[in-house]
């Protein structure tokens, strides 16, 4: 079985938690997936070592923080690699928002990195996203929205913006309370 983007999605939303006795049903609705996509994102994630049975005893997988983050580092931009592309409207990414907006000087007259969205109100250079409902997600969950720019930052960033993203995600990652 080959990683998907929904695949690591997944694995981030898992790491923020859905909830204590949450179902793949509510992990669909969370990441605009079907019941079966959801389960199917999860087990692979699991085969790749993403994420492992829950320590407590709980029944559903739980994010390997550590592995989570040597992939997202190490990995996503080979496996998941992607270019800014035409200018459309979108919703901004990578360095173009939160967390890292603003802590990386670019040209005004650079246009921004964006996730092409229907919805969106920036024009900028388009960004494929790890799985096409990310705006969804990130117009929904501000704190997801922040994890899938930090990873598009590592995707497609210069050597600047991937270690500044990188530094964010382990911070996040390794030093936040277990959920």
């Amino acid at each position: 079985m080959f990683l998907k983007g929904q695949d690591i999605i997944a694995s981030l939303q898992l790491f923020l938690g859905v909830g204590p006795r949450w179902t793949y049903a509510e992990l669909a609705r969370k990441l605009g997936l079907s019941v079966g996509g959801a389960n199917m994102a999860v087990r692979r994630a699991r085969d790749a070592g993403l994420l492992m049975g829950d320590p407590d005893g709980g029944d559903k997988p739980v994010a390997r923080r550590q592995a989570l983050l040597a992939f997202l580092e190490h990995g996503v931009a080979t496996a998941f690699h992607t270019s800014p592309g035409a200018v459309v409207r979108g919703l901004p990414t990578a360095h173009s928002a939160p967390p890292l907006l603003g802590s990386i000087h670019t040209p005004s007259s650079e246009l921004p990195l964006v996730w092409p969205d229907a919805e969106g109100t920036v024009r900028g250079r388009s960004v494929e996203p790890l799985y096409r409902s990310a705006p969804g997600i990130a117009r929904r969950d501000p704190e997801m929205y922040e994890l899938l720019a930090l990873v598009d930052s590592v995707r497609c960033g210069a050597a600047r913006e991937r270690t500044l993203a990188v530094e964010h995600l382990r911070q996040r990652l390794l030093h936040a309370s277990a959920k």
